[in-house]
């Protein structure tokens, strides 16, 4: 059976986050995750060669 993620495991999980890191760095943990999301995403785009669009990621179309 694979493990999935239900609503009392994803609180536990930022309830465990908040005391790790404070609710003061928290801020600056989003931002660095979605710099690190941004820039995956641009290098996967440059990889991609042929003329093709690359993949949207989080988009459907």
């Amino acid at each position: 059976m694979p493990f999935r993620f239900g609503p009392l495991e994803t609180g536990l999980i930022l309830v465990i986050v908040l005391i790790v890191f404070g609710a003061g760095k928290l801020p600056q943990v989003g931002s660095s995750f979605g710099k690190a999301i941004r820039e995956f995403r641009k290098e996967t785009a440059k990889e991609h060669v042929g003329g093709a669009k690359p993949p949207e990621f989080g988009r459907r179309g």
